[in-house]
């Protein structure tokens, strides 16, 4: 089951290597690039109905054999199969409470290829409580992806090219949130020395959408509109004019992101309000950022929330 080596593969030629995985009974060897993996089809067949299948294949003469075992090749990241073979084997990895994002993107990969269903559920659920579907989930959040300079980037490309829509949303918003416009054109490099850039759809998306928050959160019953514009008619202070032009300001001059802003973090805060004042503005951020939530898929351009499927 081997196929030949694809033109211009950089590890052609390499000496092989063995994995850290080498099971000294295992039963087949996966072959990927130049690093074989010693393992038991019983393990593989177990957990993918592709490999169950590709285990009741009969075997081509010239197959080639190691050990006694049965090379198959795989065209596949080394590195992804590894991770793979690493849940496989250590059960207790996937109950981490933080993972590494590569380890997640190798069992979507190839949980979606081999027909890992079980691998590729857990991974998809753990990439959507990066990325909910809800307000709620959104503002409980906790990190769960070990974290590097390039982590909002990756995680808007798995999303996006294994189509796991619905985290597509909470992922560019996330990647916009915490980016200033010039870092979305950025080219940023991951701990390995690799490049992380943004594709082409996703870094036009992402511009689009950017410009529509801005214009929205100021829009009246959006999350900012009460500092744009705001009849004061309980006011108790007259500096509380003041003290929301100030805060419209701050947001207006650096172009910052408010689309999602909480209440208790909005730059310059409530505290020279009045009481009736800040009141007022309490509500209408909560009030406004829950339409902004409702609304964030149609700003990238995507269904609305309970159309978003995800596709194995």
């Amino acid at each position: 089951m081997s196929s030949p080596s694809a033109k211009g593969d950089p590890t052609e030629g390499a000496p092989m290597t063995r994995s850290e995985t080498w099971m000294s009974d295992g039963n087949v060897i996966l072959q990927v690039g130049n690093k074989q993996f010693r393992v038991h089809w019983s393990v593989l067949a177990l957990h993918s109905h592709v490999f169950r299948d590709m285990q009741g294949l009969p075997q081509p003469e010239d197959q080639p054999i190691v050990d006694g075992c049965p090379v198959v090749e795989l065209f596949d990241d080394p590195v992804d199969v590894e991770y793979l073979l690493k849940v496989l084997y250590t059960p207790t990895f996937l109950s981490r409470k933080v993972l590494p994002l590569p380890a997640v993107a190798a069992l979507i990969r190839l949980g979606r290829k081999y027909g890992f269903k079980d691998l590729w559920d857990s991974a998809v659920e753990r990439l959507t409580s990066q990325c909910p579907t809800t307000l709620e989930a959104y503002d409980s959040f906790s990190r769960i992806f070990e974290y590097y300079n390039a982590l909002d980037f990756d995680i808007v490309a798995l999303a996006s090219e294994n189509k796991i829509l619905s985290a597509l949303p909470c992922a560019y918003y996330r990647l916009l949130d915490d980016s200033p416009l010039q870092y979305l054109f950025d080219e940023i490099q991951r701990p390995d020395g690799t490049i992380a850039r943004l594709s082409g759809p996703n870094l036009q998306t992402c511009v689009k959408a950017r410009e529509r928050l801005l214009a929205k959160q100021f829009r009246d019953g959006y999350t900012l509109g009460w500092a744009r514009q705001w009849e004061f008619y309980d006011c108790q202070k007259a500096l509380c004019r003041t003290a929301r032009e100030s805060i419209l300001k701050r947001y207006l001059l650096a172009a910052e992101m408010g689309a999602l802003e909480r209440p208790n973090i909005v730059s310059g805060g409530f505290h020279n309000l009045c009481p009736t004042c800040s009141k007022h503005a309490i509500e209408s951020t909560t009030a406004g950022r829950k339409k902004m939530w409702e609304e964030l898929p149609q700003v990238f351009d995507l269904s609305v929330w309970n159309e978003l499927k995800n596709d194995m």
